[in-house]
């Protein structure tokens, strides 16, 4: 039984901190997963709750754009609006649904620092009204880019942020593959160095984010984004574990200082799951085998009823299909296809039945 308690809902602040800190001490981690609509954004919170876990809502800047939809005309008011639009949604559900929900973004490289710093401008707005933040955490990843680049930014960022009590996410080295157009394709022939990241770059961020405020790192340690043949990627935890030695030598701190973030977990090795976790590891990307959870009922309820996206009425024998293409017929199979993988997801992790909402 955890000794950890929280209020179910959306958890900011000493909340999410507290989250973070369950998952270490409990040797789990929980997924983080990519949503793009209401659907997706339900069906999470709805197998989060199925399973008893705990769990962390995320948007890409396209996944945010995504939300607020395809056709509003300014694109960047789009990002931003949307990831709002969904974080608001979030705080008006996730209580009803029994767990706590961390709500993040993901992936902002050096183009996408306006999109983070309008989000802050909304989540400051939202902080003097309500008192607490809109989002939990945000994601700066300047992997990119030189570190001190990176570092620089990220103090910038993450000063502003501690005020209104938010956490940061930072990546180091690059996480091969591509999510929503950050990154490139996975190269399976190259030469992939730049896919570990060094436990001293990880211990100058320590130092010179750790006083400023909250903070999490996503290692690379071979993860790439996407699915890929078995064997073309070479995940080495024990960089995680080279990664926490050093931070604890050094600062003289307990076990497992660092909050460490897994990116790329679609298709990862089991085994390899559970050795990162056991690193620190409180938080793991899902997006490729959900969007594909997603689709494939689609896939098979369009394949199984195809008359019925094709005419309102059999031309044959006048049967009416109205029941079939309502969309909340198959959208319906699809969230329920996410819930059923994302049962996995919370086994592989461990969080399954560990929820502290209370």
């Amino acid at each position: 039984m955890s000794e950890h308690s929280l209020k179910p809902g959306v958890v900011t602040g000493d909340g999410y901190r507290t989250l973070v800190e369950a998952a270490k001490a409990g040797g789990y981690a929980l997924p983080a997963v990519n949503v793009v609509s209401t659907n997706s954004l339900n069906a999470v919170m709805e197998a989060a709750a199925k399973a008893g876990s705990d769990v962390i809502l995320q948007l890409s800047n396209s996944g945010a754009a995504f939300y607020a939809g395809a056709g509003m005309p300014d694109g960047f008011t789009a990002k931003v609006q949307g990831a709002v639009a969904a974080a608001q949604h979030a705080h008006l559900l996730a209580e009803h649904y029994g767990i706590c929900v961390a709500m993040h973004t993901d992936h902002a490289n050096k183009p996408l620092i306006p999109w983070v710093e309008a989000m802050l401008d909304e989540g400051e707005k939202y902080y003097e009204a309500h008192g607490k933040p809109l989002f939990s955490s945000h994601m700066l990843d300047l992997s990119a880019d030189p570190i001190e680049f990176n570092l620089s930014e990220c103090e910038r960022m993450l000063t502003r942020m501690a005020k209104l009590d938010m956490s940061l996410e930072i990546e180091l080295g690059v996480t091969g593959g591509e999510e929503d157009g950050i990154g490139s394709e996975f190269d399976e022939a190259a030469d992939n160095s730049k896919l570990y990241t060094q436990p001293e770059d990880v211990l100058q961020a320590y130092d010179r984010l750790n006083h400023i405020g909250h903070f999490s790192v996503a290692a690379s340690f071979g993860n790439v984004h996407g699915v890929y043949k078995p064997g073309n990627v070479k995940l080495r935890p024990e960089i995680l574990r080279n990664s926490q030695e050093l931070v604890q030598q050094t600062h003289n701190t307990g076990p497992n200082p660092l909050h460490l973030v897994f990116h790329g977990g679609s298709g990862s090795e089991k085994a390899k799951i559970e050795e990162a976790v056991g690193y620190g590891v409180f938080k793991m990307n899902i997006d490729t085998d959900t969007q594909f959870a997603f689709s494939k009922e689609v896939g098979a309820f369009v394949s199984e009823h195809a008359k019925a996206f094709l005419y309102q009425v059999d031309p044959d024998d006048g049967t009416p299909y109205k029941k079939f293409y309502d969309p909340r017929k198959y959208l319906r199979l699809a969230e329920q296809g996410i819930v059923t993988r994302l049962q996995e997801a919370f086994e592989d992790l461990g969080s399954s039945g560990k929820s502290i909402a209370s």
